[in-house]
């Protein structure tokens, strides 16, 4: 491999490498708000783009709370598996719409958050997720080099950085779309599962209420009889 493309890979793991959260790194004591974003912003401060950005707010949290993303919290106090939530939220909100996470998140926090009897528990979901990036981010630097020459391949006779960009720009702009499009079409199929479960619930409720006896009714009244007052 020439010299070129090691250091374009260089370049590519400097400018792809992501602040993390190691599961073993999540604190297990509950935190209060200042806290969590203390927390979040220590730990993810490499992503930020600019100074200015914020990793995670306070109003942030609470929509995220209104919005059903995230439990409430027990007497303002975040547990670790608000954080791991959270995580979640932080990667996705990046990429696809908050109804969209909602979709995705609905399951978990269902059938995992705060549940014991789980055949998950929510850190453990987590930390499989955590242990399968590592690979993952081999695969995308794989693939950023492979646009990379793709595109210096396009434009050989010329020297112009710009057309050059422009095509590595679109091929990775591209590569994010199809896959945002193929996240938008199984989160689609979740919604639609969903939807037909609220209504089985509902149609459940209807046929149980149906199937409860009626209140016996009252003997008829006897018109002889006079009223004691």
């Amino acid at each position: 491999m020439d010299n070129s493309k090691e250091n374009l890979k260089k370049q590519i793991r400097e400018w792809i490498k992501l602040g993390y959260i190691r599961p073993d790194d999540i604190p297990t004591i509950e935190l209060y708000m200042d806290q969590v974003t203390t927390f979040m912003d220590k730990h993810l401060e490499q992503n930020k783009r600019t100074d200015e950005d914020k990793t995670l707010t306070k109003t942030m949290i609470n929509n995220y709370t209104k919005n059903n993303l995230l439990p409430p919290p027990d007497k303002k106090r975040y547990s670790k598996e608000h954080i791991i939530l959270l995580i979640y939220i932080y990667y996705l909100k990046n990429v696809i719409c908050i109804s969209d996470i909602q979709v995705m998140l609905k399951p978990l926090i269902d059938n995992y958050y705060g549940n014991d009897k789980a055949t998950r528990s929510l850190e453990e979901i987590y930390t499989r997720l955590y242990n399968l990036e590592k690979y993952q981010y081999f695969n995308v630097e794989s693939s950023v080099v492979k646009a990379f020459e793709l595109s210096e391949k396009s434009f050989e006779e010329t020297d112009d950085p710009y057309i050059k960009n422009l095509n590595f720009l679109s091929l990775l702009g591209y590569d994010i779309f199809m896959k945002k499009k193929l996240m938008e079409h199984i989160i689609d199929e979740m919604s639609e599962e969903q939807e037909k479960e609220k209504e089985n619930q509902k149609e459940s409720q209807k046929s149980n209420q149906k199937a409860q006896p009626k209140n016996a009714a009252k003997p008829a009244r006897d018109k002889n009889k006079k009223d004691v007052s």
